[in-house]
Parts: C-alpha cells; sequence; structure tokens
C-alpha cells in the first residue's frame, strides 16, 4: 500500500570512509544491528540479487518492514518502510561524493498526513513531523558513520532516545 507523497525530509552527512566501504556497508543484510541507535533488531526476510526485504525491530517493540524497490549497485537504493499491511513511507538512500569525500544522505518521504491537502498538513508537518524525522535521520547517519570510523557497535539510543522509536 503505497501513498502519494507530497512532503519530503532529506538529512545528508559526510561519512568518513570511502564510497566503496559506504556502500559494502549498507547493502550487507543486517547492517542496523552494527549502526542503527533504536534498532532492537534486523532480521533478513530476503537477501539475495532480486529481493532484498528485512524487518527493523525498533527498541519500543515497533515493527517496520523495509521492502527495497530499487536497487542501484555503489549508488544507494529506494524502499518501502512500514508496519505489515499499512501504509508506508518511502525513502532514498543515495551515496555522493564531493571534493573526494563521502556522503550519505537519506531522503524520506513519509506517509503521515499524506491523504491530507498540504494547506491542512503543512503545520503539523512543519512543525512536529519534520523535526521529529530529521532528528531520528541525523541519529542514523550519526550511527553509520560510528560504526565505519571506529568498528565498534553503536550503543542503544546513542545520540538521545526518540519518542516515536526509543
Amino acid at each position: 500500500m503505497v501513498s502519494v507523497y507530497n512532503q519530503s525530509i532529506s538529512v545528508s552527512k559526510k561519512i568518513h570512509t570511502t564510497e566503496f566501504k559506504l556502500w559494502k556497508f549498507i547493502s550487507s543484510p543486517g547492517y542496523l544491528n552494527s549502526s542503527h541507535p533504536f534498532c532492537k533488531e534486523n532480521k533478513i526476510i530476503s537477501w539475495n540479487k532480486k529481493s532484498h526485504i528485512d524487518q527493523l525491530i525498533y527498541l519500543n517493540n515497533l515493527k517496520y518492514i523495509r521492502e527495497f524497490i530499487i536497487w542501484n549497485e555503489n549508488e544507494g537504493y529506494t524502499l518501502l518502510i512500514g508496519e505489515k499491511n499499512k501504509k508506508k513511507s518511502k525513502v532514498n538512500w543515495k551515496i555522493s561524493s564531493i571534493n573526494k569525500e563521502t556522503y550519505l544522505t537519506i531522503t524520506v518521504y513519509p506517509y503521515f498526513l499524506s491523504s491530507y491537502p498540504k494547506i491542512i498538513s503543512f503545520l503539523p508537518y512543519k512543525l512536529y513531523i519534520r523535526p521529529k524525522l530529521e532528528e531520528y535521520l541525523k541519529s542514523v547517519l550519526k550511527g553509520i558513520n560510528w560504526y565505519l570510523e571506529k568498528g565498534e557497535k553503536v550503543p542503544r539510543n546513542a545520540f538521545g532516545k526518540h519518542s516515536w522509536f526509543s
């Protein structure tokens, strides 16, 4: 069940590694177990050349299915994420290089309020959803950088608790 997306939130972070190593990491099965600060468990449902699907169980036991719909080797991917048999948000992960530095950008097209006209959803989106998702995405990106830089599993809630996922 895919929604029509009328808003997006995008966060980028310099990742202290090569594009190749970043891709190798974010395309590996179960990588969220090592890097995601709000992940209790990242279970693989299907992970092969034709299908990439996993389940992300958050610290608060919320269970989201991630179904990868576009897979661009060494560049990034697009996935749908949400609870089983419910509305899904679309998420783009993109690796880029600027002046020989590696960046990862995550853009979320949330399903929250997507069925409402922009004029009605604007304030709740701007004042509540956007700040919460930006906070979340910054923590996810910090976690990936932490793991790739230190080689250590990211402690849970390492960058602060999140009211939706902790």
